[in-house]
This record gives C-alpha cells, sequence and structure tokens, in this order.
C-alpha cells in the first residue's frame, strides 16, 4: 500500500505529518511512505532525517494583494498539479496537512479518485484545507472550529513530536520532579524563574530586539534567560543570566525548564506549550489570516498564558508588566496537559477508516 503525506512549508505542516507518518509506519510496517513538500521548505531537513522518501512540486503562492504574482499562481497551479499527479499514481491514500503543497495536492487526488484524509492544525483553517474539504468526509481537526465544513471534523488534538510525546509521558507521575531535572540538564538554578524565548527557526529581527533592548530589566528581575535567536541572526554575546542560542535543540527540556515562555503562538507551539509548558506569553505573527491570535486559546483559556499584539511588545511594557508574569508562572499549576498526547492514533484511525470505505 502506498501512503502520500502532504504537509510542508513550515513546521505546523511537517512536525504532525511526520508524527502521523511514524504512527502509521508502526501499525503498517510493509507500507510505502512517501511525502510531497517544496524544494524550499523545512521538509527538506526533517523528512529525510526521520527516515522517509521526499519528493518535490512546485511551490505555489497565493498572494493575499492584487501583484504580479497573483498572475503567475494559475500556471504555477498548474504545474504543480501534474507533479503531484504524476507522485499520486499508484497512491491508495493522500492525508494532506495544508501549507504551499497541499492545495495542487488535493486537486491531484481528486482527478485521480484516491481518497483524501485531511488535518487541520489551526484554530482558523487555511485556504488549501478549506479548499481540500470539497473533496472529502475524512476531516481532522486540533482543536474546534468555528465555521466550515471543517467545523464537522473529528477533533483529535495535535500530534506531538515523539521527544515531546516521551517528556509528557515520563512527567505525568511528577511534574515538580520533571520539571526540576529540565532546568538541571540545561545549567539553570532552581532559585531564579527561568525564561524560555524564542520566534521560530529563522527568529524575529524586530523581537530579538525588543529581548536585547530588556536584558538589564530581566537581570533586575533575577530573572534566566535562554533565548534562540533563530538561524539567521547574529548571535550575541552572553551573560551570567543570558544564554543565547541559534537554534533549541532539546525543546522538550525547553518546557519543562521554563517558568515563562516567551513565542509565538503558530500551532504547533501551542500545543507544545500545552503539553509541556507551565506559562507562555503570545505574540502572534502579525501576517496571515490571523490564526495564530486564535491557535493560542488553546492555552489561554486554561489560564495558562496571555495574548499581546506585536505592536506593543516593547521594553517598556516589559518593565511594566514582568512582575506580574511572573506572579502568574508561580501561580500556575506545574502539570501539563496531556490532552493531544493521542492524536497520531487518532489520524491512522481515520485514515484506515478512509481506506474501508474506499474498499467497500
Amino acid at each position: 500500500m502506498k501512503i502520500v503525506l502532504a504537509g510542508g512549508g513550515t513546521a505546523g505542516h511537517v512536525e504532525p505529518a511526520l508524527a502521523v507518518a511514524r504512527t502509521w509506519r508502526a501499525n503498517h510496517s510493509g507500507d510505502q511512505i512517501e511525502f510531497l513538500g517544496t524544494k524550499s521548505g523545512l521538509e527538506n531537513q526533517l523528512v529525510p532525517a526521520a527516515g522517509f522518501n521526499l519528493s518535490h512540486i512546485s511551490k505555489v503562492v497565493i498572494p493575499r494583494k492584487i501583484s504580479l504574482s497573483l498572475f503567475v499562481a494559475p500556471t504555477t497551479l498548474t504545474q504543480a498539479f501534474l507533479e503531484a499527479r504524476a507522485v499520486l499514481k499508484g497512491a491508495d491514500l493522500l492525508i494532506g496537512f495544508g501549507g504551499y503543497v497541499s492545495a495542487p495536492a488535493y486537486l491531484a487526488a481528486r482527478s485521480l479518485k484516491i481518497p483524501i484524509v485531511i488535518h487541520e492544525a489551526n484554530a482558523k483553517p487555511g485556504l488549501a484545507n478549506r479548499l481540500g474539504a470539497l473533496f472529502t468526509n475524512h476531516l481532522a481537526v486540533a482543536q474546534p472550529v468555528k465555521s466550515g465544513k471543517l467545523s464537522r471534523a473529528l477533533i483529535t488534538g495535535l500530534p506531538l513530536r515523539s521527544d515531546v510525546s516521551k517528556a509528557l509521558q515520563v512527567s505525568g507521575s511528577d511534574w515538580a520532579a520533571a520539571r526540576s531535572k529540565a532546568k538541571a540538564a540545561l545549567g539553570m538554578s532552581e532559585k531564579a524563574p527561568v525564561i524560555a524565548i524564542f520566534f521560530g527557526s529563522q527568529g524575529s529581527v524586530a523581537l530579538n530586539k525588543v529581548i536585547a533592548d530588556s536584558l538589564p530589566i530581566f537581570e533586575k528581575n533575577g530573572a534566566q534567560l535562554l533565548h534562540a535567536v533563530g538561524k539567521s541572526n547574529q548571535l550575541p554575546k552572553a551573560a551570567p543570566n543570558y544564554k543565547p542560542v541559534s537554534y533549541l535543540e532539546d525543546m522538550a527540556s525547553t518546557y519543562l525548564a521554563a517558568d515563562l515562555i516567551i513565542a509565538r503562538s503558530g500551532a504547533v507551539t501551542c500545543s507544545e506549550v500545552n503539553a509541556l509548558g507551565k506559562y507562555a506569553l503570545f505574540i502572534p505573527l502579525p501576517i496571515g489570516n490571523g490564526e495564530q491570535k486564535v491557535n493560542a486559546r488553546l492555552v489561554t483559556e486554561q489560564s495558562r498564558g496571555e495574548i499581546i499584539d506585536q505592536s506593543e511588545f516593547t521594553s517598556q511594557w516589559i518593565e511594566k508588566h514582568l512582575d506580574r508574569l511572573l506572579k502568574n508562572c508561580e501561580m500556575a499549576s506545574p502539570s501539563g496537559n496531556a490532552s493531544d498526547l493521542h492524536a497520531s492514533e487518532k489520524i491512522v484511525a481515520l485514515m484506515e477508516e478512509a481506506l474501508k470505505v474506499k474498499a467497500k
């Protein structure tokens, strides 16, 4: 049997797809698993490293405003459709996770009469998955969607990366001990609050500058900072309570060790904070369709986090609110949330159901 997964571009599409692929492989070891991506996405690092095959199609970008690229889009979409169709020939099932590759993949699967399963990570669905939902009833979402066909989808949660899933299961018996152990593993003291700061794999120049300008404020409060500046940015100078890194290799320990997390609110980040985090300040990406602000409600509705617009996030804001944030961290429960722990198994069951329907 051949299973194709379409989910490229960002970690929000690739990581859930990889989690599902691993679960499918564990249950169906003899099946062929193929990923569909573009040459520029994060999948080019993550998918081969996980031991899966990756095929490329052209990247289709639909501009939100009228521009020259808007007129090129139909040609690119046609090319990507034909490329996806070539990969999908002989496939038994396509599962899409949204993003640049999913729209042409859905169209190609529809043309070949291949069953389609869709998983939407964001609380506010993207264009590709809204399109794909027209072609299938086998729909899953990470959290409830308010309108459209995906509002009737199976709520599965968001598949967790293997390290986060393992940390969640191990920590459940004693959260306080797990958090203490994680602090020690990262070389952090238990006597002062730990703040983990990250804004995606590439980082954010604007937000990193706010953090740099605020270092005296954090120092005054005795906080220990672990700051991932992003691979695209120059590494700042370290200080006694300030540890800058390009990229956080051990995210599970970071989530566990942090009393406060300051981050974007992409679907994967929100899910992982929900699983292992204690308290979070989310700064949604100010572009897109507003999905990041909606994603954060997964945590904020549990009183384990809050949201601030990027335009408001300044060193003056930090100086005014840092004491309050750290007090909220102290009051927050040390426990994480296991609601996403079995998401991959639920999605695999939906895939198996789609194959049964095809067989009838």
